[in-house]
């Protein structure tokens, strides 16, 4: 069996108003850290996404170091992390990994084609 092509990885830190601070620190000292595209500081739920959110958008190569990292540093933010390939609902269901609470997601909004 072929496996997919990976072309790269969200890393989704899952906060609410209480812990939006702690949110914004942990994606700003990751943007820091590493090489990788800081997304928006979403207060609301964005996509599939149940709660608020900011994304980090990172190369497969840097997979073995922030996940790590993400998982030593999130102090009990739920993180979501899944590859970019060539089925955006396996990408979120099937592929993907949870650090923390499984937060349910609205799998609607989601295509069986490529991820972006």
């Amino acid at each position: 069996m072929i496996s997919p092509h990976i072309r790269g990885y969200h890393a989704h830190v899952y906060f609410s108003q209480a812990t939006l601070a702690q949110a914004k620190a942990l994606c700003q000292a990751a943007s820091q850290q590493f090489e990788l595209v800081l997304g928006r500081v979403h207060e609301k739920a964005v996509g599939p996404h149940p709660d608020w959110s900011c994304q980090l958008a990172f190369r497969p190569e840097l997979f073995g170091q922030l996940v790590p990292w993400l998982a030593m540093h999130r102090s009990g933010l739920v993180v979501f992390v899944h590859p970019l390939s060539d089925n955006e609902l396996l990408d979120h269901v099937e592929r993907a990994m949870w650090m923390g609470q499984v937060r349910p997601l609205d799998l609607s909004v989601l295509t069986t084609g490529p991820s972006d």
